[in-house]
Formats: C-alpha cells, structure tokens, sequence
C-alpha cells in the first residue's frame, strides 16, 4: 500500500508542485474534479449512517407512545434517567474513541464496527424488561455510539480542504433532519402494525426493526467508507499524490510529515491548548455552511445562526401567541447550523496537526453534550406554561456562547496580522512556506 513517504507518490508530488503558477494546467483541473466526485461519492454514506445513528438514538421517545413505561413499571423520574444515562456513555467514549481511531488509522472499519455494536444492543433494547435492563442498555448505547460524531468530523476533515470542509460537514449532518422527518413515519408504521405480532410488544418490534436496518447499513458501510489518504485502497498514484498536495497547499503540513505527530503526543498538544477548552466550555452553551466556506468566515456566520436563536427564544418569552410561537420554532431549529459550523472551524485551526485535531473535536464534541444533560432541567414544569425563565436561559446561553467565540475570533485575526508581518519580513520562498498558515476567522 502507498504512503505520502513512497518514492512514486513523492515524485508524482515534486512534479504536481512544480507546475508553473501561471500556466493553466487542465488535466490537474480536470483530475482535481473527479477526484472531489469520487471523494463526495464515498463520503455520502455518512448521511445514512449520521440519520442511523440519530435514529437509535431517539426511538425511545417513540417506544413511550406505545406502552414502553407500563411494561418496564417505570415511574417518577426514572425515564428522564433513561434518557440522560445515554450521554454519560456518550461523554465518557468520545476521547477514547478518537484516539483509537487515529492510532489504528482505519475510520472504514472502526465507524463501521461501532455502528454494528450499537445496532445490536438497540436490538437487545426490546429484550428488556425492567429498569435496570433500560438503563444498562442505553448506557452502553450512548458508549457505542460516542466514537462515531467526532470520528466522523475527523475523517471528513481530513479529506477536504478548508474552503470545502464546512459545506461537507453541514450536509453529512443533515442526517439530523432526515431523522426528524421519517423516524416518526417509521415509527409510527412499526407501532401499529407490529402489535402482539410473535406475543411482542409493537414497541419491542421498534427497536428490533430499526436495530436490524443499523447492522445491514454497517455492513455495507465497510465497502464504501474510505480511510485516510495514505492507506485508502481504491485511489491510483495520481489521485493519492493530488489529494496529498491539496491538503499540503491548504496548510495540513507537507506531505512527507503527514501522520508524524503520535497519538499520546496529540492528547497532549489537545488537553495543553486552551483554545480547545475555550472551544470545549463556548460549546456548552450553543446546544451556514456553504457561504461560510465560500468567504471563507467563521465567526461572522456563527454570529448570524445566534442572532436568529436569540430572536426565536426573545418571541416565545414574549408572547403566547400560537402562530408567533409556531414561526419561532423554525428560527430555534437553525442554530443547529452554528454549532456544525463550529465543527468545521476547529478542524480548521488545528488542520497541520492531525492527532491533536482528533483529539480537539472529540474533547469539544464530549464537553458540548453536557449542555445535554443540563438542558432538560431548564424546563420544570412550574415554570410553564410560559417558560420565561427557560427562555432567559437559553438566551443567556447563546450570549455567553457568542462572546466567548467572539474572543477567540479577535484573538485568531492578532495572529492572522503576526503572521502576515513575519512573511513581509521573511528572507526567502521557503520560509513564507513554512509561517503562510493563517486561521479562517
């Protein structure tokens, strides 16, 4: 198998890189299009499986329609645990998770593999029958799942380059609405067509059926997914040594030092950086994509998807008139965007570094869902039915979550100007080479 190292590749590099700027060169064009063709083909399963992956996630809200909490004599608080529980699996995985999937470097068996185990444990769900069982089970589920969101973000980002990665990224994850749109439809053709068929509960047959779709899907996964650059197997010479000097040019490091960086070494550089904690804690609080890429903006975007979330919470706090209320849940849904915007922007400022990268959106990514698990106590139910308080909170949060990335925007665009100032000051081709990199900001 070629690695970025091999003689062939690194000839096929030196004479990729040596064509002359200012002479069109259509067969790299060309090669470059169907390169990214062939790129898009592949990654699009990652759709199906982020719309899997939601979908076992949530069929337990479906399950309680249907009988879940009397046949499993839950009561009180117990299935608000049921659902937090998940996370806590979820949280504690991601890092882990990451990086095995750097050190073993092989995302079409690994992303694959974890959807297999969550498949079947979402299939073992149905086989419960008390809340020890239920709370086992969505444990481990939440563990299962915790490499799969970072691990995919990961290897998205390491195919694509900056200007590309955050359209990417926003249609992978709009599995999250392909779920909210046909998991009910499923569901609900499930619930009541598999009634008492086989003596089981139609809310048994749910996580049976939707588990037993996940492992086919996984399956086929194996075939399609493509690992890293260096040890994808379908790609030819000249594909893999374009597809390296692209994301050289883009500022992920040259080729021949692609992969250097160990994994414990990455933790480090990760856990030792506060701008990943500045990202972890700002993540918290935020619970698009092709014009960001295009004008190559970060934080300005960001800034829109938060001011429309703040205008939503502000109308519901403000009225109880139904249509007003019903027009703000469309502006809710869209801050969505933001936080798969900020995804995509901390791929970008740790894109030279691969193992820390790995480990900087998984650690943002675990933090993040901790606004999860707080999120269901803003909304007791004395507070209702105008939940002012929740809807303070909320735009609390979006305000705290904007000011942070607002520091962190002004702090990269200092950097931006020293980097510009040593390339004024650089003595020779080389050395601008080495200081070019600049932050999307």
């Amino acid at each position: 198998m070629a690695t970025p190292s091999d003689p062939t590749v690194v000839d096929t590099i030196d004479a990729i890189n040596d064509l002359p700027k200012d002479v069109p060169c259509h067969a790299r064009d060309d090669l470059e299009k169907r390169l990214l063709r062939k790129i898009d083909l592949r990654m699009s399963i990652l759709l199906i499986l982020f719309t899997l992956n939601l979908i076992d996630r949530t069929n337990i809200s479906n399950a309680r329609l249907q009988g879940f909490e009397k046949d499993l004599h839950l009561h009180g608080q117990q299935y608000a645990t049921t659902l937090s529980i998940l996370l806590v699996g979820y949280i504690i995985m991601q890092v882990p998770g990451n990086m095995f999937l750097h050190c073993v470097e092989r995302p079409s068996v690994i992303i694959p593999c974890c959807m297999l185990v969550w498949g079947t444990i979402s299939v073992l769900t149905g086989i419960t029958t008390n809340y020890t069982g239920i709370v086992v089970a969505r444990f481990f589920l939440g563990f299962a799942k915790a490499p799969f969101f970072p691990g995919m973000i990961f290897l998205v980002s390491k195919w694509y380059k900056r200007d590309k990665l955050a359209l990417r990224i926003a249609l992978v994850t709009c599995g999250s609405f392909l779920s909210s749109a046909f998991v009910s439809l499923l569901a609900s053709a499930i619930l009541h067509g598999m009634q008492d068929k086989l003596g089981q509960a139609a809310w048994r047959w749910l996580f049976y059926i939707e588990g037993g779709i996940t492992i086919l899907v996984a399956i086929c996964a194996i075939f399609v997914l493509p690992d890293f650059l260096h040890n994808t197997r379908w790609m030819t010479p000249e594909e893999r040594a374009l597809a390296i000097s692209r994301l050289a040019e883009d500022g992920h490091g040259k080729a021949d030092e692609l992969g250097k960086q160990t994994t414990m070494q990455g933790v480090w550089d990760a856990v030792s950086d506060w701008k990943v904690w500045w990202f972890s804690v700002a993540a918290m609080f935020q619970l698009v994509g092709q014009y960001s890429d295009k004008k190559q903006m970060r934080y300005k975007c960001f800034v829109i998807s938060n001011a429309f979330g703040i205008l939503a919470f502000t109308i519901s706090a403000l009225t109880m008139n139904k249509a007003a209320r019903y027009i703000s849940l469309f502006l809710m849904a869209q801050t969505l965007t933001g936080y798969m915007l900020l995804l995509g922007w901390i791929s970008n400022i740790f894109a030279r570094e691969p193992a820390k990268c790995a480990i900087a959106i998984a650690l943002m990514n675990a933090l993040g869902q901790t606004g999860g698990i707080i999120g269901p106590y803003v909304w007791p139910l004395k507070w209702g039915p105008t939940y002012h308080y929740s809807y303070v909170i909320c735009i609390a949060a979006l305000g705290v979550s904007t000011g942070m990335f607002g520091c962190m925007y002004l702090y990269l665009k200092h950097l931006n100007e020293q980097i510009e100032r040593n390339e004024q000051n650089a003595k020779d081709v080389n050395e601008i080479r080495e200081i070019s990199f600049k932050y999307m900001v």
